[in-house]
């Protein structure tokens, strides 16, 4: 008998869309909002999939779809006996960019690690591993975002020598590096060093880490994504993938 994860390895990106709503990811809506059901178990997930439920997601937020019907009484007591999020999703603190509304996802579904700026440090580096090697996380993403005010500050110590108080002054200097590396782009400094910022760390997932992260992407078990959010469009541009 063929598994479940059988099953899906042979539908490709699209496989996702079929599996959670029949043929289409959003089933019927009712008054209030769109239904979109629970995603699959993690593990019975391929990374193209994963990322197909993002991105089908991310079109139903834009088309100003509310989704319902996926944090229910009933999904809370399944969720009790434990969790299989598809994608762990690294990202800003910042209030205006919330993983699970611009996908529209319930519990259970992303493992968020949150901070300013989107950087991995040993303690976001440990949760992203732990997504990886304990709930069989098939998709990372990082996410930086448009306006971030990280990512800005960083860039102001840059370019004027700025100074910050509290810790706030240690917590951008990890982003530094990355507005250097665009500081000599075209365009507006931040917006490129933001970009800059998400491949430092995504290369940093895919190339600088333990075994535990590289061996399941050189086995094609695991992607790490960089995206970028438009705050005023709410469009996600998973602008750097994978070579596969």
């Amino acid at each position: 008998m063929n598994t479940r994860r059988q099953i899906l390895g042979g539908t490709g990106a699209l496989g996702a869309a079929a599996l959670v709503g029949g043929g289409s990811s959003l089933a019927a809506a009712p008054a209030g909002g769109t239904v979109l059901p629970p995603a699959p178990p993690a593990s019975e997930l391929t990374p193209a999939q994963a990322l197909q439920l993002l991105r089908e997601g991310n079109a139903s937020f834009l088309r100003g779809e509310q989704p319902s019907g996926i944090s229910n009484a009933q999904r809370r007591l399944e969720l009790a006996r434990g969790q299989a999020p598809f994608a762990a999703y690294v990202t800003c603190s910042d209030s205006r960019v919330p993983p699970e509304l611009l996908f529209g996802r319930g519990l259970g579904e992303l493992f968020i690690i949150r901070n300013a700026g989107n950087t991995v440090d040993t303690v976001a580096l440990g949760s992203i591993e732990y997504a990886v090697a304990v709930l069989e996380t098939p998709l990372v993403v990082v996410m930086g975002h448009e306006s971030c005010g990280a990512v800005a500050a960083a860039a102001k110590v840059v370019t004027d020598n700025a100074t910050f108080p509290g810790s706030i002054g240690r917590m951008v200097e990890p982003i530094i590096p990355a507005v250097l590396m665009a500081q000599d782009e075209q365009g507006d400094l931040v917006d490129n060093s933001v970009r800059a910022n998400v491949r430092r760390v995504v290369r940093q997932l895919r190339e600088q880490t333990d075994p535990i992260m590289l061996d399941p992407q050189r086995d094609g078990r695991l992607w790490v994504v960089g995206a970028y959010y438009k705050l005023d469009t709410g469009e996600v541009d998973f602008f750097d993938l994978p070579t596969t």
